[in-house]
């Protein structure tokens, strides 16, 4: 993947040194960004739709919406009951800490434009609400600094989670899940929502 936007598609006709200066400011912008990225990143623990495979993951690597990038794989430190529910067949992590299931997990550092997206994606604060978890690290690539580093050696980092407090009672009931996949054995596969009525 190019770290570069393509600025002369057959619609456009550049001089080669025009091209060359497109390359230039876009890699700039990148750096800037990339830079700006490393100071101001949070951690976000993903366990449903928007993991690596599964139907919304293509929100998580398009820059467009922000920079996210692939620290390590987790889990919940406490227990939590992860449900799919709704006509949509939507994972949640309900916020009742002590029930369910130590819930498996990504774990990605982002940049503020991409936190601000995850926000509206999630519905927070009406859907899901954002708060702060700890994660039991199991994989680690990340390349973070020296604290965060010391952090994922010991084992635990403090992510934000998007889980759920406003939930109809009927949802304690449902099957819980450790881990999601919307093609799992439960067979309910989720709804894209270009795909909903």
């Amino acid at each position: 993947m190019s770290l570069f936007r393509d600025h002369w598609s057959t619609e456009h006709s550049f001089a080669p040194s025009q091209k060359k200066a497109c390359h230039v400011v876009d890699f700039l912008q990148y750096s800037d960004r990339k830079a700006a990225f490393a100071s101001t990143m949070a951690r976000v623990f993903v366990y449903g739709t928007l993991k690596k495979g599964q139907p919304n993951y293509k929100h998580m690597i398009n820059t467009a919406k922000g920079l996210a990038k692939f620290q390590g794989r987790g889990h919940t430190v406490e227990k939590y009951p992860l449900v799919i529910a709704g006509k949509y067949n939507i994972p949640y992590m309900l916020n009742i800490p002590g029930t369910g299931h130590h819930i498996a997990g990504e774990i990605y550092s982002v940049d503020e434009q991409m936190l601000q997206f995850l926000d509206e994606f999630e519905g927070c604060p009406d859907m899901y609400q954002r708060t702060l978890m700890r994660i039991q690290v199991v994989e680690w690539e990340g390349k973070g600094g020296a604290g965060e580093a010391r952090a994922a050696a010991d084992g635990v980092l403090e992510c934000f989670v998007y889980s759920t407090a406003t939930f109809p009672p009927e949802w304690v009931g449902l099957p819980y899940y450790d881990s999601y996949d919307s093609s799992g054995k439960h067979g309910l596969s989720y709804v894209l929502r270009e795909s909903r009525e």
